[in-house]
């Protein structure tokens, strides 16, 4: 996004400034950070995920706010819809509520002889939640058996791996959230632990170990959220920016996690795969 600025002749120090906010991982301190930059008079807020662009919308409602990725802004009820997002939130969103069967589908090619499936939920991100509907809905659809399991914390992971173990579920699917994500990697070796080949949500997840990741390209949506910034600091009003949807989107299978598992990654997958890590 920084970069795209640049390019579009913002000069840090010179005619912009930015103030960053990070809760790192700490979704509870996300509306005292959101009340630090509306007490700044900010021009713009930038935010990722459902979260952090509720507690933007929650502590401001007249500065513009642009939504760098999120996974359904009109289910967590930030925007009206897509075309008209009306109030003063607008941006992209990650469109993962609809990629979720896609995800699912693509676990299907690679175990196809697995009848039933576990979903891991964070329960304290509505985004996560909204995905995992997406989820069943696919589910139901292609006849396979899904067993909900949410989590509220790191803590409660190996609980969650123990049931999945006791269901027998087959394979996996994890529905990102900033709490996930920042346990990436201990997802990742859990999955191979308890031999469970798993979908996730973002490409990260697949060069920390785990087996595929389908997505948005993150890179991309981030650069695109500049020309919103762009327009609303020239005068534009985010009611009238339509929310927009991904043209990009990232495949990432690790090989290496598939011979762990004694998986065979049929050709017709590898082909559509976007970076394959060996």
């Amino acid at each position: 996004m920084r970069q795209r600025l640049r390019e579009l002749g913002y000069l840090e120090g010179q005619n912009i400034a930015f103030e960053s906010r990070f809760a790192e991982g700490k979704t509870d301190r996300l509306p005292g950070l959101a009340a630090e930059l509306v007490a700044l008079k900010v021009d713009v807020i930038v935010t990722s995920g459902t979260r952090a662009s509720l507690a933007a919308k929650q502590a401001t409602r007249t500065i513009p706010i642009v939504m760098a990725q999120l996974a359904d802004p009109v289910g967590a009820g930030l925007v009206a819809s897509l075309g008209r997002p009306g109030g003063n939130v607008t941006g992209l969103t990650t469109q993962d509520a609809d990629l979720s069967g896609k995800r699912l589908e693509m676990l299907l090619e690679v175990v196809p002889k697995v009848s039933r499936f576990a979903v891991l939920i964070d329960e304290t991100s509505l985004g996560s939640m909204l995905i995992a509907r997406g989820t069943l809905v696919a589910a139901q659809s292609l006849g396979v058996q899904l067993q909900s399991l949410g989590v509220r914390g790191p803590g409660e992971l190996d609980r969650a791996f123990s049931a999945m173990k006791e269901a027998r579920a087959g394979a996996l699917i994890v529905e990102s959230s900033s709490l996930l994500f920042t346990s990436r990697t201990r997802l990742a070796d859990l999955a191979l632990k308890n031999r469970l080949p798993t979908m996730f949500a973002q490409r990260e997840y697949a060069e920390a170990g785990g087996l595929m990741a389908y997505s948005a390209d993150f890179s991309d949506l981030f650069r695109r959220t500049a020309t919103f910034v762009d327009k609303i600091l020239k005068g534009a009003k985010p009611a009238d920016l339509p929310v927009e949807q991904p043209t990009k989107f990232d495949f990432v299978i690790n090989l290496k996690t598939a011979k762990a598992l004694g998986l065979t990654i049929p050709q017709s997958v590898l082909g559509r795969a976007d970076e394959v890590i060996q």
